[in-house]
């Protein structure tokens, strides 16, 4: 068995972890992960943006509501200036909000780089420290880890520098997927870059992530990288299961058994049914009873809207007809969603070649950045005053 990760205070044993995703890392699918896991593993709520969190909006209090299980509680930030970050750190530190802070420093998509953030900010240098140290300094007794990717593209390469800078201000552990933001999710992950990062740094804990589709996957890469524990993304997408086989692969055990439809079938529902309850108690439940009338009816019927994304996942690989996938995906209650899916075959076995990739998978994008932002990697000038305007969620 791999040694324990250590998160600060947190052992996490197994070392995995749940990456953070926008709109899918909620805390229904965090309880779904966490309870087939047993409890065990880091589970990473979305990406909270810190002027939002300050500002208290709406949506970013409820995306950062936890389950009173969850434990450690943990946080993902994003944000570009220091001085936000290290209030919106310092809120979560005096309100006890969270037990574990991650810093985003790895998001790819052009609403983001083009103000300076996500996978564009390491390129800053001195920006990057900047941050770094207020959310060190303003977090106490809290750790602080940060996520990020290679670099912009092949020709501006951060982690190096990143890692390196990381480790003088203070932060716990540095996750790294192993593409650039210009890679978006294209092409194969460069593991080989995870294991130059653990060389660098070897101070702190180093994780991985990028192309982990099964618990195979995840023992490869350490094995191959070194790397102290794994950061799983999009393999976990209709899977909320990999994490029993990773716990029992990390472990040594051999007793996971993959599900049949009709199980994966009972997750969708349970799925379905925990966004509806999570959507009735939050602020977006009341809106929708002013709006439609009904506070359950509503929260269901707008937790069967949220859920219609992952029943593509959830289905690939199974015999299911096109128009009955369609059909699924457009349903509006769980009287539809569970009447559409008690008409299939629900005894069909797990299907060969199931697993693989899932979610976004396009490349060799664009990196869309602030004007002028690659002619000097340590001058700062470049952050406009609305970066942080956008609410979280990105």
């Amino acid at each position: 068995m791999p040694t324990p990760l250590q998160i600060g205070p947190h052992t996490v044993q197994p070392p995995v972890v749940l990456a953070p995703m926008a709109g899918i890392t909620n805390a229904p699918f965090r309880t779904l992960c966490r309870e087939f896991s047993g409890g065990k593993g880091l589970f990473v709520s979305e990406m909270i943006t810190t002027r939002a969190l300050v500002e208290r909006n709406e949506k970013t209090m409820q995306l950062i509501h936890f389950d009173a299980t969850e434990r450690p509680r943990s946080i993902q930030l994003y944000g570009v200036d220091p001085a936000t970050v290290g209030k919106a750190v310092r809120m979560i530190a005096e309100e006890d909000l969270a037990d574990h802070i991650d810093l985003n420093f790895g998001c790819p998509v052009p609403k983001v780089t083009r103000k300076g953030g996500g996978s564009a900010l390491p390129y800053k240098r001195n920006l990057l420290r900047a941050i770094l140290r207020e959310a060190v300094s303003g977090a106490g007794d809290l750790p602080v880890t940060m996520k990020m990717r290679k670099g912009i593209d092949d020709d501006h390469i951060t982690y190096l520098d990143a890692g390196r800078i990381a480790v003088e201000e203070g932060v716990t552990a540095i996750a790294l997927h192993g593409r650039t933001a210009a890679q978006h999710y294209g092409g194969t992950a460069d593991w080989d870059a995870i294991a130059r990062l653990k060389e660098h740094v070897p101070e702190i804990p180093v994780l991985g992530n990028g192309d982990i589709w099964s618990a195979e996957d995840a023992l490869r890469m350490v094995r191959e990288t070194g790397c102290d524990g794994v950061v799983v993304g999009r393999g976990c997408l209709g899977r909320p299961w990999l994490f029993a086989d990773l716990v029992a692969a990390f472990e040594g055990r051999a007793d996971f058994r993959e599900p049949t439809l009709r199980e994966v079938a009972d997750v969708m529902v349970r799925h379905a049914t925990l966004l509806g309850e999570w959507i009735e108690n939050g602020g977006a439940a009341r809106r929708a009873t002013v709006e439609g009338g009904g506070g359950r009816r509503a929260g269901e019927s707008r937790g069967v809207i949220d859920f219609r994304k992952h029943v593509a996942w959830y289905l690939k690989g199974f015999a299911v007809g096109s128009e009955m996938r369609k059909r699924l995906a457009i349903t509006s209650s769980l009287e539809e969603l569970c009447s559409g899916l008690d008409e299939l075959d629900l005894d069909q076995p797990w299907p060969t070649g199931a697993d693989g990739p899932r979610g976004r998978t396009s490349g060799n994008n664009r990196v869309v950045l602030p004007d002028g932002w690659l002619k000097d990697p340590y001058d700062c000038a470049g952050i406009s005053e609305d970066a942080e305007l956008d609410t979280s969620g990105g």
